[in-house]
């Protein structure tokens, strides 16, 4: 008899080392930055965390910021999963919500569209496939990604609309952990 994955399943997140851009805050989903040499100082922090975790399985997204965070972390052979990339931004990428409340005033990308980017749809359904990955595992799956994208997954996890990813504020090289609480998803440790 196999063991019921809602007791054994967990789902850990790392976001990425500081780059360049999400230190001055400008939103960057397909522009390939490397880290600063404070985002590989700290990402290297993570590394005595997890260090005796065992994981059934290990994802990064596929852009060198989670890539390289998962090799100083020590999980070089980590699987890249497109599904794990950032919100798409289009025409926002590159630019800081400041910038682009001057035009949209109040924008967010949990509350307004995103020109030539992805749509809270688009997002649902990559980031849905990833969490029904993860329950098909039993034990722990690691991943390694962006911001808005591991706190959509999140609120996906939690049953949540991507949107509700706005209450989950994470900062880069943080860990936080995802399970349940009997058949309940929860939130087990948040941007430690």
């Amino acid at each position: 008899m196999s063991a019921d994955p809602a007791i054994t399943t967990e789902l850990w997140l790392v976001r990425h080392g500081e780059t360049e851009w999400s230190r001055d805050g400008k939103h960057t989903s397909t522009t390939d930055l490397p880290l600063t040499e404070h985002g590989v100082e700290v990402a290297r922090g993570l590394a005595p965390r997890l260090v005796d975790v065992e994981f059934a399985q290990v994802f990064t997204s596929p852009r060198q910021r989670a890539r390289v965070t998962a090799e100083l972390v020590g999980f070089p052979d980590a699987t890249p999963d497109d599904d794990l990339v950032e919100w798409a931004y289009g025409d926002y990428e590159g630019v800081t919500t400041k910038e682009i409340r001057r035009t949209v005033p109040g924008w967010t990308v949990w509350s307004h569209p995103v020109p030539g980017g992805e749509t809270p749809r688009e997002v649902t359904e990559r980031l849905d496939r990833v969490v029904a990955k993860v329950r098909a595992s039993s034990g722990r799956t690691l991943v390694f990604a962006h911001g808005h994208s591991l706190r959509a997954l999140t609120a996906r996890w939690l049953e949540q609309p991507v949107t509700d990813g706005r209450y989950f504020r994470l900062d880069t090289s943080t860990l936080s952990v995802l399970g349940y609480e009997r058949e309940t998803p929860v939130l087990l440790r948040w941007n430690s």
